[in-house]
């Protein structure tokens, strides 16, 4: 491990509140320069003394439901594996919203037989019959998420959605999918980096439930469609940031997300997302390693890869979803999307009501585990 890159594990002070600027506003310094970077504020106090200390008090109660495992069911099954999975996942927890045979039958068909999806390669009957009563024991009970300002969603029409990027993998994407479509019943079209697009299996699945290329083409083609869209900006230095930066916001690049809802006409809504941070605490990267796989870095935390596959387990933090108030751009001036300064403006805007609304959040959540 000699080529390991060591981050600082010391916790520090995060930036703190800033001016909110309006899209009217005049040129601002780069986020890059010190004179634009937030005044101190409050951090998390949790270390990794705590929170390896309440990770073994809590990940031991809720192991315990493992003890409910019908065992010897699994072992009438193990002639039929699909039976065998989806029984046991009905008894840890996941409800389908048909019977299990149905939802049997169902899986069959998607693994053998031909199926209706929209051009992106987006299969919602999937989404909504196996894979998102998949994802809502870990969602309602792992994480317990708590969703706030719901009625800022539009239950019609399209929308832009830009929320914060953390968790070394990109969990906070799929717990927003179905946090939105438990509230108001539709699916979040998420923009998702070409990586994901390059890898087995996660290709397959991530254009099955709504996921598409983070392309200004698609994001075009979305948004005239009136669907939801979800960006992250951050990329993949919001998600692979160390854990002593958890919650401080990277750059939200050139706002290519702006731009597109200003041609597009929609609203922009920002999404703050608490409790994504803590499930890999990202103590340290190996770069050697990172660059044979081909990936952006090679992640160690606490339980990763020293627990082997266990180590990919989620801690268990306590979520909070906050859909903030819509930021409007069709009162914008005409050329507005090819405007440099004015796109800056905006994506200047919704990076901080982000920001402050995360520092309020860690506020008034009262631990990362409870």
């Amino acid at each position: 491990m000699a080529d390991a890159e060591i981050i600082d594990f010391a916790s520090r002070e995060p930036a703190g509140p800033g001016a909110r600027r309006s899209p009217a506003a005049g040129p601002q310094a780069e986020p890059d320069d010190p004179a634009a970077e937030e005044p101190a504020a409050s951090a998390p106090s949790d270390d990794l003394a705590d929170l390896l200390s309440d990770l073994v008090r809590l990940t031991g109660q809720r192991m315990a439901t493992l003890g409910s495992l019908p065992i010897r069911t699994l072992r009438e099954l193990s002639r039929d594996p699909l039976r065998t999975a989806m029984t046991a996942a009905q008894s840890l927890g996941v409800t389908w919203p048909i019977s299990l045979d149905e939802a049997i039958a169902f899986a069959r068909a998607r693994l053998s037989g031909s199926y209706p999806i929209d051009e992106f390669g987006f299969d919602p009957e999937f989404t909504e019959q196996i894979f998102l009563p998949l994802l809502r024991p870990m969602v309602q009970s792992w994480f317990r998420l708590d969703v706030r300002g719901a009625e800022n969603l539009p239950t019609s029409g399209s929308a832009l959605l830009v929320a914060n990027h953390a968790g070394t993998l990109p969990i906070d994407g799929i717990v927003l999918h179905s946090a939105v479509y438990d509230e108001i019943g539709r699916h979040v079209r998420t923009l998702g980096a070409d990586l994901i697009f390059s890898t087995p299996y996660a290709a397959d699945l991530a254009r099955k439930t709504g996921t598409t290329l983070a392309c200004q083409e698609d994001a075009d083609r979305l948004l005239a469609d009136d669907q939801l869209v979800a960006v992250f900006p951050e990329g993949f230095k919001g998600l692979g940031k160390p854990y002593a930066d958890r919650y401080k916001l990277q750059r939200f690049g050139r706002g290519g997300f702006v731009s597109a809802a200003v041609r597009a006409q929609v609203p922009i809504i920002p999404v703050s997302i608490i409790g994504s941070e803590e499930i890999y605490p990202l103590i340290a990267r190996v770069p050697v390693l990172a660059r044979a796989m081909g990936i952006p870095y090679f992640p160690i935390t606490p339980l990763f890869p020293w627990l082997g596959p266990l180590g990919l387990i989620p801690l268990p933090s306590k979520w909070i979803i906050s859909i903030g108030e819509a930021i409007a751009t069709d009162e914008l001036p005409p050329g507005a999307a090819d405007d440099p300064m004015i796109v800056f403006n905006v994506t200047d805007q919704v990076r901080e009501t982000i920001q402050q609304t995360l520092y309020s959040l860690l506020m008034q959540r009262r631990g990362t585990f409870i």
